[in-house]
């Protein structure tokens, strides 16, 4: 394979880096590799950046030793959205890297929300802010620590972070900059003016990274870097994107397609050429990698509610998925309001789960169900929020992450839906969206014409069964119970 021309699609996760090699002219994988971060545990979760780029540097390393004399022609980073990178003026980490997921900010952020006035941030962000955004983990560094506040030169997103470790650039991109509560994905501009509000005399504007179109280039691979990665000659770095944006250009994703991730947290979204304002404060407004939009409603409890039920109930996944597609069709059965560490949508950070609906007859197969349906239920609800923003989701219903290789997370939401659920053939979808952006920036064509043209094949995993339950409103006066709020 010498000369061998390849792309590479890097996707830095809470849990891992993963480094997708593909080829430039098919889009074929010939390569992957993964190294892992450390772990961490809400409501206080933390990395250290370098952490990332050691694990991008062996996952790297690894993909490349499997192509050999294959020849890197262009890059792009996705990763996990709205965590804050601190750096001083020398370019270094003041302190770790508080991920999207740490909900310590929610007082300084309800505080701040306060004075700038939800109706106003969500006309100008296209969403209200929860503690997962930047913004509020902003306004935490200044009142919890003023000290490394005060050393804070440059504010960066972990993508941004690793794009500047790549390139010695500071560049963003639509998709994680309208993730901060601080840009206008619609004009295509930052709010200084919402961070003035927590230090009036910051030069905000200085500190904050260039927002690159899709098809821009943030830079090329430095000398130094190419040393680390094992790779040679001028090679040009995307602006890249966030994690679930990146896995829709993966995925293939367009106007009317709806997809639910189970992962660590549970997204469900879609893509629409219009911006999108949600007065509730439900759906994130943010923009996708392709010019446009990209609606979407996120939970922190998914495929980890599954994890804990299967300890609880002492039964390996496989047991737990044949359990609840056992479950009887024709009564409610108990119902789980999957808040186990807290909740970003509905915004209940300090919630707990609740089971509910119990009786003397309640089995084992019921609750297996239910803790299924309490993660989709909060997804279904989403994707209706989505859909009161007259955003189109009438073409296929997409599963993907761990949740989708579970017979019992695709059964049941074709139940709920009453609709075909479908699965695409890509394995790792983010690091696949990162290097269609990637192709799209080697080729020097558009993202979205590099997307459609390696777009995965789509085959279906699951149709809906006859029931005759009816279980939403049972779900809502569970989920509605505020005393779930300890916050």
């Amino acid at each position: 394979m010498t000369g061998f021309p390849l792309v590479a699609g890097i996707d830095s996760s809470t849990q891992s880096t993963k480094v997708e090699l593909r080829a430039l002219d098919t889009g074929r994988v010939v390569a992957r590799g993964s190294a892992p971060h450390p772990p961490v545990t809400p409501p206080v979760s933390e990395q250290s950046p370098q952490a990332w780029w050691s694990a991008l540097v062996s996952a790297f390393r690894d993909a490349i030793a499997q192509v050999p004399g294959g020849r890197v022609q262009a890059v792009s980073v996705a990763a996990q959205c709205h965590g804050l990178v601190a750096l001083d003026d020398e370019n270094e980490v003041i302190r770790p890297a508080k991920l999207w997921n740490d909900t310590t900010s929610t007082p300084q952020l309800r505080e701040l929300l306060k004075r700038l006035g939800s109706t106003n941030v969500i006309d100008r962000v296209g969403t209200l802010p929860t503690a997962a955004f930047t913004i509020g983990k902003i306004a935490w560094l200044a009142e919890q620590e003023p000290e490394n506040f005060a050393r804070t030169r440059h504010i960066l997103l972990p993508h941004d972070y690793l794009t500047f470790r790549l390139t010695g650039n500071f560049v963003t991109d639509r998709s994680e900059a309208s993730g901060t509560g601080y840009y206008d994905a619609d004009r295509n501009v930052y709010l200084p003016e919402f961070l003035r509000e927590i230090s009036s005399n910051t030069p905000w504007e200085q500190m904050l990274p260039q927002v690159g179109r899709p098809d821009d280039v943030a830079g090329y691979v430095t000398p130094a870097a190419a040393a680390e990665l094992g790779i040679t000659g001028q090679i040009p770095v995307g602006v890249g994107g966030g994690d679930q944006h990146a896995a829709a250009l993966g995925l293939g994703v367009r106007t009317g397609d709806v997809v639910y991730s189970i992962g660590t947290s549970g997204v469900v979204s879609t893509v629409t050429n219009e911006a999108v304002r949600d007065e509730t404060g439900w759906v994130d407004g943010v923009a996708d990698m392709t010019d446009g939009f990209m609606p979407l409603v996120s939970t922190l409890n998914a495929a980890k509610v599954t994890d804990t039920f299967s300890r609880i109930l002492g039964a390996p996944h496989e047991e737990l998925s044949r359990l609840a597609l056992a479950a009887p069709s024709d009564r409610v059965g108990p119902m789980l309001a999957a808040y186990l560490d807290g909740e970003r949508t509905p915004d209940l950070p300090g919630a707990t789960g609740i089971l509910a609906h119990l009786t003397t007859d309640t089995t084992r197969e019921e609750v297996a169900r239910a803790v299924y349906e309490g993660v989709l239920l909060g997804l279904v609800k989403g994707q209706q929020a989505i859909e009161r923003m007259n955003v189109a989701t009438g073409a296929d219903i997409l599963i993907v992450g761990g949740g989708a290789r579970s017979e019992a997370y695709p059964q049941l939401l074709s139940d709920l839906l009453g609709r075909d659920v479908l699965t695409a053939d890509v394995t790792e979808a983010t690091a696949a969206g990162a290097a269609v952006q990637a192709a799209a920036v080697a080729h020097g064509i558009d993202v979205a014409a590099q997307r459609d043209a390696w777009a995965p094949r789509r085959r279906v995993l699951s149709t809906p069964r006859t029931t005759s339950r009816s279980i939403r409103d049972a779900y809502d006066r569970v989920a509605g119970l505020r005393a779930l709020d300890r916050s």
